[in-house]
């Protein structure tokens, strides 16, 4: 009787393990870290509107100032990673270093539920970065418009559903299958950028101007669209600046706009119950490092060429004209495309558009992968409910995680489709997963004080310079990085942050985040679990 007593006594964990297996290495883990940072899905889409909005920064300063800046969180999340190298990433570390309620309203909020209006984000950039150009290169004219009609209701509905499709399929092959798809298209990504580098050496300015004027004569009926372009800007009374250090100031303010893709080399954090090597230090630091500074180096290089070949005042006129509505084409600048009318040829112009779309389709499944895991973890604690925390026996893939991942974005894509008011909600995307950074960057600042023992025997305590233990530095500095950005994002109108609308909606999604863990620490008392010992258990693996 006492043996089934005991038997029948429910756990604080699900089970005596996650079922989870090591399935990636740490060039795994760069190569998605650097897929994350996406010079190409996210810088370039980024600096489409980061100019215009701040025309005296300078954009190469800001990447390098930035870079910079967000090793220090590379560093405070290494430490993080190699003492509780769990699946989960910030909801573990939050929940048993600043408590189980706080961490898992955090980490659903900022991994979970706002991830959901990542996904026409990711649509957007699909459709302007491979459908557009396609369909404007070959001059389809179906469905309804040609690539026009990925700009209406339907066409972004479409995409997003698409998006959600190619995500959910990429994170359903498991880790493994996740990698070698991941490293395929990483490779591919960069013979098609070492394609475009050779285009804009071989080629100088006046070449640029005649191909571009061509093309877009050819394509679009357009006559000097290249003269248009610059004539338009200085109607506007917008004059682009010219590439250089300063003023320190103005490119200062460029930096929150340059952590919309540069703030990720973490993205993979949630995956280190998945990752071998995550034990040590170096490898871990490594793999994020490794995949921050691949992207700076490329953005900054092809930033370079930009200026060489297109002209710098060009590049950022043409971005000017597009942000306010007024742009000479009828189609999103894409700098590819640009590079691609260097050549006269269709078939090459194609091709190329096919191979630098490799950077999305390795991208794309870290709009859920990340995520499931943080679900899962929070079920294998018992949070939410049993079944989420069930992984296949093939590929070790947490289907209901997923699920809850895939159902929510495809309603939110159908109202940000055909509700532009909703459209202002996902200004705050950024702002909110930023928060749950802050909150892992407190964390490790007050690891060694919490969590003593831990600390201890963690291989991040041994990292000292000068007898200065590194690790809780680095989170001081990664918190004033985070707090800076978010100052300025909720002080400064440029960055369309601050919108009451998309404040309110996302105050919303922390109240959820707040319901759901009441209803969870009611129900499992009532079965006899005490959620709040939560945070002094470090889960199985």
């Amino acid at each position: 009787m006492a043996a089934e007593s005991v038997s029948t006594t429910p756990t604080l964990f699900l089970r005596n393990a996650t079922g989870l297996v090591r399935g990636w290495s740490v060039r795994d883990s760069m190569i998605y870290a650097c897929l994350a940072t996406n010079f190409v899905t996210l810088a370039i889409y980024e600096f489409a509107f980061a100019a215009p909005a701040f025309p005296k920064g300078q954009l190469i300063t800001s990447v390098v100032i930035s870079g910079i800046w967000v090793s220090f969180l590379v560093v405070a999340y290494a430490g993080l990673i190699v003492t509780i190298p769990r699946a989960g990433g910030d909801y573990v570390w939050q929940t048993r270093i600043l408590g189980s309620g706080l961490g898992f309203v955090m980490a659903a909020t900022g991994w979970w539920f706002i991830l959901w209006l990542w996904a026409p984000i990711y649509g957007n950039i699909l459709a302007v970065q491979f459908f557009q150009p396609i369909w404007a290169t070959l001059k389809w004219t179906w469905p309804g418009g040609g690539a026009a009609w990925f700009e209406t209701h339907n066409g972004i509905f479409t995409v997003s559903l698409i998006t959600i499709v190619l995500a959910g399929l990429l994170v359903s092959i498991g880790m493994a299958g996740y990698a070698r798809f991941q490293k395929w298209c990483f490779y591919g990504g960069l013979v098609g950028f070492a394609v475009i580098v050779v285009l804009l050496l071989i080629n100088n300015h006046a070449d640029f101007v005649s191909s571009f004027n061509l093309e877009t004569h050819k394509l679009f009926g357009l006559s000097n669209a290249y003269g248009a372009t610059q004539a338009g800007a200085t109607k506007a009374g917008y004059v682009a600046p010219h590439i250089s250090f300063g003023p320190l100031g103005p490119t200062m303010l460029l930096v929150p706009v340059m952590m919309f893709f540069i703030l990720w080399p973490n993205w993979g954090a949630t995956l280190y119950g998945e990752i071998r090597g995550a034990n040590d230090f170096r490898r871990v630091l490594t793999g994020m490092f490794g995949g921050l500074w691949i992207t700076v180096v490329l953005t900054i290089a092809f930033l370079l060429l930009i200026d060489k070949t297109f002209g710098w005042a060009f590049y950022q006129n043409s971005n000017f004209l597009n942000f306010n509505g007024t742009g000479v084409l009828p189609i999103w600048p894409y700098p590819v495309l640009f590079a691609a009318w260097l050549v006269h040829n269709t078939a090459f112009q194609v091709i190329l558009i096919l191979i630098m779309s490799l950077w999305f389709f390795g991208w794309v499944g870290t709009l859920f992968l990340s995520s499931t895991r943080v679900i899962f973890a929070a079920a294998f604690d018992r949070v939410l409910p049993d079944r989420a925390a069930e992984v296949s026996e093939k590929r070790k893939v947490p289907f209901y995680s997923l699920i809850l991942m895939l159902l929510p974005a495809v309603a939110l894509s159908a109202v940000y489709a055909y509700n532009t008011t909703f459209v202002k909600y996902t200004y705050d995307a950024t702002l909110v997963i930023a928060v749950t950074f802050l909150f892992s960057a407190i964390a490790v600042v007050l690891l060694p004080f919490i969590k003593k023992e831990l600390w201890r025997a963690s291989p991040a305590s041994k990292i000292r310079i000068f007898g200065v233990q590194v690790v809780p530095v680095a989170g001081w500095v990664t918190i004033g990085l985070l707090g800076f950005n978010l100052y300025e994002w909720l002080s400064n109108n440029n960055y369309y942050v601050n919108l009451h609308p998309s404040l309110i909606f996302m105050a919303a999604l922390y109240v959820l985040a707040i319901i759901v863990y009441v209803v969870a620490r009611v129900v499992r008392k009532r079965q006899g679990i005490d959620l709040g010992l939560i945070n002094k258990e470090i889960p199985v693996e």
